[in-house]
C-alpha cells in the first residue's frame, strides 16, 4: 500500500493463496458465494501491481510506473464498484436482485467514466511518491461535470452500500469492516485515500476466508442443493 513495495508484496503473498482457498471452499460449499469469496485473490493481484508501481518508481522508470498504475487503477476505479454489487447479486433473493443490478450499473458508469479516459489521455494521471505513501491524482472525467468530492462520495456509496444493505448478516459484517476502513482513511489518510482504502479493504477481505470456512462447517450444509435448483425441483415434482 502506501508504506512500501515490501508491504504491498507481503499483502499479495497472503491474499493470493487466501483468495484461492476461500474460492475453493465456496465452490465446494455454496457457489453463490464464489464472487465475493474471490475478492481476496483480486485484492492480492491489485497489491502486486502496487508493489510494481513502487519498484518502478525506485528504478526511475516512468513508462513502467504508468503501465502498472493503469493496472492498479483498473481495480480501484472499475473492478470494485462493479464486482462487489455483482457478487452480492447472486446471494440475494429474486425481489432484491434489481437493486443490486442497479448498483452494478451505477458502478460501471462511474468506473468506466473514470478509468477508460486514462487509456487515451495518459497525461491525466499523476503518481506522486511520498516518503511512505503513493498519492494517485490527476484529472478525472467527472471533474468537468461535478465536484471531485461528489464523485468520491458516489464511488464509495457504490462499493460500500451494497455490502451494508445485503440480506445476509455475514456480508453486512464485511460491509462494516470496509466502512471502518473508509472512515479511518477519510480521517487520517485523505492525502493517499485510494492506496490506503484499497490496502485496508484488502486486509479486511481476509475475513471472507473465515466467513466461508465457518459456513462450510455449519451442520446440515448441502453442497449439491446450492449448485442448482432445477434437478431438485424436478425430482420433488415427480
Amino acid at each position: 500500500m502506501c508504506f512500501s513495495a515490501e508491504a504491498s508484496f507481503a499483502a499479495a503473498t497472503v491474499l493470493l493463496p487466501a483468495g484461492l482457498a476461500s474460492s475453493y471452499i465456496a465452490f465446494r460449499t455454496d457457489r453463490r458465494y464464489l464472487g465475493i469469496c474471490a475478492l481476496p485473490f483480486l485484492f492480492g493481484i491489485q497489491q502486486l501491481f502496487e508493489g510494481l508501481v513502487w519498484t518502478s518508481g525506485s528504478a526511475s522508470d516512468p513508462a513502467a510506473v504508468q503501465r502498472f498504475t493503469l493496472a492498479y487503477m483498473f481495480f480501484s476505479w472499475l473492478a470494485w464498484p462493479v464486482w462487489v454489487p455483482s457478487a452480492i447479486f447472486f446471494l440475494e433473493p429474486g425481489r432484491r436482485k434489481p437493486l443490486y443490478l442497479g448498483f452494478a450499473v451505477l458502478g460501471a458508469v462511474l468506473g468506466g467514466g473514470q478509468y477508460l479516459p486514462y487509456l487515451v489521455h495518459e497525461d491525466w494521471m499523476s503518481v506522486t511518491f511520498l516518503p511512505h505513501a503513493i498519492s494517485y491524482g490527476g484529472i478525472m472525467l467527472f471533474d468537468f461535470l461535478v465536484a471531485r468530492e461528489l464523485t468520491v462520495v458516489i464511488y464509495f456509496t457504490a462499493v460500500i452500500l451494497p455490502l451494508l444493505l445485503a440480506s445476509r448478516p455475514e456480508v453486512r459484517i464485511f460491509g462494516l469492516l470496509v466502512a471502518f476502513v473508509f472512515l479511518v482513511t477519510n480521517l487520517f489518510f485523505r492525502f493517499a485515500y485510494i492506496s490506503v482504502f484499497c490496502f485496508g479493504g484488502a486486509l479486511m477481505s481476509l475475513y471472507l476466508l473465515a466467513m466461508i470456512w465457518w459456513k462450510a462447517r455449519e451442520p446440515g450444509t448441502d453442497t449439491a442443493a446450492h449448485e442448482t435448483d432445477g434437478p431438485v425441483a424436478e425430482k420433488s415434482a415427480g
